[in-house]
C-alpha cells in the first residue's frame, strides 16, 4: 500500500505523513529532505542553487547529510525550492523516490509531487494545505521556540515565495493530484489533523 502527500511548506503534511506511516506500519520519507540537502551541498561547494549544473553536482551529496538538523532550517528550505527547480536535479532524484515508494509492502511519501509524479498509483493520495497566515504562526512558533529571531511576515513573504516557485515551475509543479483528497488543516491542531487524514485515507482504501 503506498500513500502519497503532497502540499505546501509547514502545512502539516510531514507530521501528518509521519502518523500515518504509524498507524499503518509504513516506513516513510520525506521527499523534501532530499531536495535540502542538494541545496544545502550547493552551499557547502560554494555553489549557486539557481545554476543548474552546480545544482545537479549536489545530488551526489553523501548520506550523512540527512542527518544533519541544519536541513530544517528556513535556509535550507529556500535553497531547497530553488534547486527543486531544475528538471536535472528532480530526474536525478526521481529513481531514488520511486524505488523507495515501490518497495515491498508499500510505504508513506510526502513532498510537492508524490501523487503525480512519483507515485501516481498509490491507493492513498492526500492534498494537505493551509493559509500562508496559518501557516506562518505554525512556523514563527518553532522557529522563536528554538530561540531565533523573525518576524511572522518575514516568514509570510518567505512561504509565500516558495509557494509561487513550487506552483510555478515547468516540470511537477506542486498542485492537488486527480483522486487526492482534500485535507485543510488551517483550523485544525496537530491531533484532530492527523485523525481527520486517518479517516480520509481508510476512505479512500474501502472505496477500492
Amino acid at each position: 500500500m503506498i500513500i502519497a502527500i503532497d502540499g505546501p511548506t509547514a502545512s502539516g503534511k510531514g507530521t501528518i505523513a509521519r502518523a500515518l506511516a504509524s498507524h499503518f506500519g509504513l516506513p516513510h520519507l520525506d521527499t523534501g529532505l532530499l531536495y535540502r540537502a542538494v541545496g544545502r551541498q550547493v552551499a557547502r561547494n560554494g555553489g549557486n542553487p539557481d545554476d543548474p549544473a552546480d545544482a545537479l553536482a549536489a545530488t551526489g551529496f553523501p548520506e550523512s547529510l540527512l542527518d544533519d538538523p541544519e536541513l530544517r532550517s528556513e535556509a535550507s528550505g529556500g535553497l531547497a525550492s530553488r534547486v527543486s527547480i531544475h528538471p536535472q536535479v528532480r530526474e536525478a532524484l526521481l529513481a531514488r523516490q520511486q524505488a523507495f515508494a515501490n518497495q515491498p509492502g508499500g510505504a508513506v511519501l510526502d513532498g510537492r509531487d508524490i501523487a503525480t509524479v512519483i507515485a501516481p498509483h498509490a491507493q492513498a493520495k492526500l492534498f494537505v494545505t493551509a493559509s500562508v497566515a496559518a501557516r506562518a504562526l505554525r512556523r514563527w512558533a518553532e522557529m522563536t521556540a528554538q530561540g531565533r529571531t523573525i518576524t511572522r511576515e518575514e516568514i509570510e513573504a518567505d512561504l509565500a515565495a516558495r509557494d509561487a516557485r513550487d506552483a510555478g515551475r515547468a516540470i511537477a509543479p506542486l498542485r492537488q493530484a486527480p483522486g487526492a483528497a482534500l485535507l485543510d488543516t488551517s483550523a485544525l491542531g496537530r491531533e484532530a489533523a492527523i485523525a481527520a487524514a486517518i479517516a480520509l485515507v481508510e476512505k479512500q482504501l474501502t472505496s477500492q
